[in-house]
């Protein structure tokens, strides 16, 4: 698959529309479950699994779906954390971030059913200590995660959050 080919289906897909998004914060054993995406820049980002919210289900509902079709994990949704405004045009979503809990399953690469079965950005799935996610380039890895020094961290924040943003003004 091509970087063209990415970048043109995450655009017409995602691009040019506010998203609202849920992100997954799940940690066991001093590790943070992360997925590795392929990016239409050619690039690859680190983040929490998630994904965007389906008209008539609730956050907690949309945020368990997309666990299981990326992790296939099922998981119960705890306490919510914090959300981070994502905007690089033509890419601009709302990404709240919630606690989850590990109810059953085995981790597992899944896939975005959003997206063609030849084209899919899902590349990894993995646990990562505070330490390794530290060691992942900052091109590399959602800017939420870039100055965490552990994991206890992201138990901790509040608020609203807008790193590096790029605005079309």
């Amino acid at each position: 698959m091509s970087k063209d080919n990415i970048s043109k289906e995450i655009e017409a897909k995602f691009g040019n529309q506010l998203r609202t998004r849920v992100n997954g914060i799940l940690i066991e054993n001093d590790r943070l479950l992360m997925v590795k995406h392929q990016m239409g820049n050619g690039g690859i980002l680190w983040s929490v699994p998630g994904g965007g919210m389906h008209f008539g289900s609730n956050a907690p509902e949309n945020l368990e779906r997309e666990f299981l079709e990326e992790t296939n994990l099922t998981v119960k949704v705890g306490n919510y954390l914090f959300v981070h405004e994502y905007l690089h045009p033509p890419l601009h979503s709302m990404e709240h971030f919630f606690e989850v809990k590990r109810i059953d399953g085995s981790v597992k690469l899944g896939k975005d059913p959003e997206l063609s079965d030849d084209i899919q950005i899902l590349l990894d799935v993995a646990w990562k200590s505070a330490q390794e996610i530290q060691a992942i380039p900052r091109g590399s890895l959602h800017q939420v995660f870039w100055g965490i020094k552990s994991l206890s961290e992201l138990g901790l924040w509040k608020g609203y959050f807008n790193f590096e943003n790029k605005s079309l003004k």
